[in-house]
């Protein structure tokens, strides 16, 4: 069961125009992410409460892999999300791992390797806005915390419709600001999170400035009726926006015709 991961040569694979200069620049949430590699997965039990788990697989059921088929994680990070892929295609199926950041991907390629019978999953260095991949190559894809931090948010799911087989579907999970009457208020509870209780962790683990992204990177995330109407102009048929945790985080469900 082949599983590799090839090392970038330079910083090409993160090209990428952003859409206007309130979008993350490539190469700054690169490092980023690679800084934070060593205490992600501590950090994101504290963030969700371990609640991640779940939605992760919600995630994989959504995105409707068949036992023997081939799967995307984008923007795998640890592997969380690939390696549940990989026990959904099963021994007979592939699964990629696709992220930019070359420590998270290092860590991912551990956890792979610590399992036994060993997954079959690929891990890639890559571009989320230039996929290495064909035309209609993918029977299923995920994207768990991944495209609120592309530097262009259609051409990433434009990318997504192009690798996806007619009828496949992706699922993406990421956090998100909440919608209606008590929107204001659950709004608040989050900045007041993120700020007294995620921040000071990571602050603690030494990667406080890293952390203190995620607000204004969830001040400009799309609502979810909006990225609905995104999915649909990358291509997609049917999208639905499924609110989690009283809104504070969402799966967007997207299937192509």
């Amino acid at each position: 069961m082949a599983s590799n991961f090839p090392l970038p040569n330079d910083g090409d694979a993160l090209a990428g125009d952003a859409l206007d200069g309130n979008a993350p620049i490539p190469q700054q949430v690169q490092s980023l992410f690679n800084s934070i590699a060593p205490v992600y997965d501590q950090l994101n039990d504290q963030l969700s409460f371990g609640m991640h788990r779940v939605w992760k697989r919600m995630a994989v059921a959504w995105a409707n892999l068949p036992e023997g088929g081939l799967g995307l994680d984008l923007c795998c990070g640890t592997g969380d999300l690939a390696l549940l892929l990989a026990d959904a295609v099963g021994a007979q199926g592939q699964v990629y791992g696709v992220d930019f950041a070359c420590d998270l991907l290092a860590i991912a390629e551990g956890r792979a390797q610590r399992r036994h019978p060993r997954p079959a999953i690929t891990w890639q260095q890559g571009d989320a806005l230039a996929l290495d991949f064909p035309d209609q190559f993918f029977d299923g894809a995920t994207l768990g915390y991944g495209l609120r931090n592309v530097g262009n948010i259609p051409k990433c799911l434009e990318e997504l419709h192009r690798v996806l087989k007619p009828g496949a579907a992706v699922a993406i999970l990421d956090m998100n600001r909440p919608m209606g009457s008590a929107a204001p208020i659950l709004r608040k509870f989050q900045e007041w999170y993120l700020e007294t209780l995620v921040v000071p962790s990571a602050e603690r683990l030494g990667v406080r400035e890293e952390y203190a992204y995620i607000n204004p990177s969830i001040e400009r995330f799309p609502l979810g009726p909006e990225q609905v109407d995104l999915a649909k102009n990358a291509g997609f048929a049917q999208a639905t926006y499924y609110p989690l945790a009283l809104g504070l985080m969402g799966m967007l469900v997207a299937h192509k015709a």
